[in-house]
């Protein structure tokens, strides 16, 4: 029942979790790292644990010229799959975000900041060129795995938002100098509060949706009701 499914969060890493959940009404997944064990991996946990919505959550790269710093909280507006170079005719390299999402997470963590997030392989690889397309030229953001958990989501029919915390300049090869700590200590203090305002917009949803079927029901009975 609607009532009884799960709000599903998905990190690459045990690292990028949260401490496990308290209560069943979450459900924390590893995904793995890069986007074809995430995919593989979210189709699994979509259908064993048919969840409502998912949040995906996990470090990033940012371009130094976007001005992103080690820390910042960046909402994916979009995922962008840069490894597939073909005619987007034959297959998706953009997911949106879901809008009730995107709205309750900007208004939960309000000094967040909305952007696109790249998907690709290889760190750098957004930076490659490669994908002779307007739909991910410029991208800030990188990371390896949001399209696929996006995209899994999309084709399940299960809303799905991305939300990173930025690590270190994606053309910093010397990953000594990425902030893992600092931005796995901001991760791991946004998602409690996102998955409680996740959990109140999706109870109101459930609550309009039940009561426009309650009203469909009550009008079909009088319909059916013999006249005097």
């Amino acid at each position: 029942m609607l009532q009884s499914a799960p709000l599903m969060i998905i990190a690459a890493t045990a690292m990028e979790l949260p401490p496990p959940p308290a209560t069943s009404a979450h459900v924390a997944v590893c995904c793995g790292v890069g986007p074809v064990d995430a995919a593989a991996q979210t189709a699994r946990a979509l259908a064993v644990h048919a969840p409502r919505a998912v949040l995906h959550v996990g470090i990033a790269g940012a371009r130094r010229a976007s001005g992103l710093r080690p820390g910042q909280v960046v909402i994916g507006q979009r995922a962008l799959y840069h490894d597939l170079i073909i005619d987007a005719r034959f297959a998706p390299r953009v997911v949106d975000a879901d809008a009730a999402l995107l709205q309750t997470a900007h208004a939960a963590l309000p000094s967040a900041v909305l952007r696109d997030i790249g998907t690709s392989a290889r760190v750098g690889g957004t930076m490659t060129g490669g994908v002779p397309s307007h739909e991910v030229a410029g991208v800030e953001v990188e990371a390896m795995e949001g399209f696929a958990v996006l995209r899994a989501c999309q084709l399940a029919g299960v809303p799905a938002l991305e939300v990173r915390v930025i690590s270190n300049a994606i053309e910093e090869h010397d990953r000594t100098k990425w902030q893992f700590a600092e931005a796995f200590g901001v991760l791991h203090a946004l998602v409690p509060p996102l998955l409680a305002a996740f959990d109140r917009t999706l109870d109101r949803t459930l609550d309009r949706t039940l009561d426009r079927t309650l009203d469909r029901t009550l009008d079909r009975t009088l319909d059916r009701e013999p006249r005097a």
